[in-house]
Formats: C-alpha cells, structure tokens, sequence
C-alpha cells in the first residue's frame, strides 16, 4: 500500500512515469482505467481548485468519488478524526484524499495503513500534487524532460505556503536552483539563497511563482494593508519588462497584490494551464498509486 504524503514517497522513476502519463493523457484521454475504485474526499479546509481537480480527475479515470462534508459528519458531534476515518476505512475505498489544517494529520492516517491516503494540502508543510503540477507545467513550458539549473523564484508569503514548502523539496531533488524573494518576516528558516527585492534576482531566474499573501496568518502586522504589500511583491509587467520568464501561480490569485490584472493576461503567465494540467496530473498520481504500485 502506498500512500502520498509528499512528493518524497514517489521515486524519481515514479515521477518520471507520473510525468509521462499526464503527458499521455493530455493528448488522449484513457479508457476507465479505475473503473471499479472509490474514492472518498475529506476536505476540512476549503478548497475550489484541488477538490474538483481531484474529483474530475478520478471520474475521467471512471472512478466513483463520494465527498464527505466535515462540517456535516460525526467530527461536528465529538468524534475524534481518527475515528471517523477508521469508520470510513471500514466501507473499503480504495482511497481517501484528504486536505487539513494540521501538518501530520495525513501521515498519522497513512500510518494505520487501512486505504491509500493522498494528501491534498496539509498545513504550511505540504501540497504534493500542486508540486507535481507546476513541476509538469515547466517541463511542456520548455519543452523539456529536465529542469536541471533552471532557476526558480519563489515570492511572497513563503513561510505560510504549503505549496512553497512541498515545490521547494521537489524543485532542488530535481535540480532546480530555488531562490526566495520575500520581506523577512515571511521568509522560511533554510539555506536557500533570499532576497528581500525581486529586483535584485530577477535577471538571473527562468520561472518566478507568486504566492497568495497571507497577511492575516501572521501575528503581528508587517504591512499596513495589502496595497502596501502589492508595491513591494505585485508581479507586474513593469517588474517583468520583455524578460522570458514563466510566471505562474497556485491559486487562488488576489488580484493586483499577487500579481496585475495586465500580467494575468499575459502570454508568459501560465496560472490557467497549472489548473488544467493539474487534472492531467492527478490522473496520473491516482493511476500510480492505485493501478500501478
């Protein structure tokens, strides 16, 4: 049974292959592959663009999907989380996706080894599917099986992000030179070269991935407001010029603060093509964790 916590519980050549699948399947959509698999999704946060990501996933694939409402189940009457899953590994899905506000909760399930978790974001620590998907993203963006020295910039509210976390992990792994541009007090404790001014790297990067500002996450105010964050962090086309950079982004983007209205619209921003190979992608995590392994 093998489960995805993070991007670390796939070998390389299994992201090799996950790469390779979503490949496939976005030039041809497969037969039903798991025509005959459940799957449950658990989201106790909210979430618009990995649930129904994962949900078309699964259905693409011909699996049956049943989404559990936290605020709807036993959990809202006492009972523990663990206990709810147990009763729901009881019914012998044959996965459960989970997205949560504790870092270890998906690792503590896996744990009891009763049905293949996948983590769908957990924390600040994790969002491993999202990691996968930008990583896809840049491979067709340079039409390329290696990202080996391609450099990356990861800006904004870094040490709240799970995205950041997870891309940061499988973006050196892979090669990839990550470097962070962000006011100290969001930055992460590592030794990955920082940068408080885009300005400073912005010549040196291939990829900049701008982070949603979380100001509301930190106890103490940094910024005023987030108009006085957008003039340090907004990626614009005045901060971008006519460099050849890919821009990309998680989601969900907070417009003129993450990044303009003008640059959303332009050709170097890929932020719709994360949120339709992350279907592709998804496909290919599910067909490796519950067809191949």
């Amino acid at each position: 049974m093998q489960h995805l916590i993070d991007t670390n519980d796939f070998t390389e050549e299994q992201i090799k292959t996950i790469m390779e699948d979503a490949k496939t399947f976005k030039k041809k959509m497969p037969k039903k592959l798991l025509a005959d698999k459940l799957l449950i999704t658990l989201f106790f946060e909210s979430s618009t663009r990995t649930r129904s990501s994962f949900e078309v996933a699964a259905k693409r694939l011909g699996a049956s999907v049943i989404h559990l409402d936290p605020s709807k189940s036993s959990t809202n009457k006492g009972e523990s989380l663990e206990d709810t899953f147990e009763n729901l590994a009881a019914m012998e899905p044959d996965g459960v996706i989970i997205r949560h506000e504790f870092n270890n909760t998906p690792k503590k399930l896996a744990n009891k080894e009763l049905t293949p978790i996948i983590n769908a974001g957990a924390g600040n620590y994790a969002h491993p599917t999202q990691a996968l998907l930008d990583y896809f993203t840049m491979l067709e963006h340079f039409k390329t099986d290696t990202l080996k020295n391609r450099t990356i910039a990861i800006v904004g509210d870094i040490v709240s992000s799970r995205v950041a976390s997870s891309g940061i992990r499988l973006f050196t792994r892979m090669g990839m030179n990550v470097v962070l541009v962000a006011p100290k007090p969001f930055m992460p404790d590592n030794d990955l070269p920082k940068y408080e001014s885009l300005d400073d790297v912005i010549d040196s990067v291939d990829i900049v991935m701008s982070l949603r500002a979380q100001l509301e996450r930190h106890k103490a105010p940094i910024f005023e407001d987030y108009d006085e964050y957008a003039k340090e962090y907004c990626i614009t086309k005045e901060r971008m010029r006519n460099r050849d950079i890919l821009l990309l982004h998680p989601g969900p983007v907070m417009r003129n603060i993450d990044i303009s209205d003008e640059m959303l619209k332009d050709r170097r921003c890929q932020v719709l093509a994360q949120v339709r190979n992350g279907v592709f992608v998804r496909m290919a995590i599910l067909k490796e964790l519950l067809l191949d392994s």
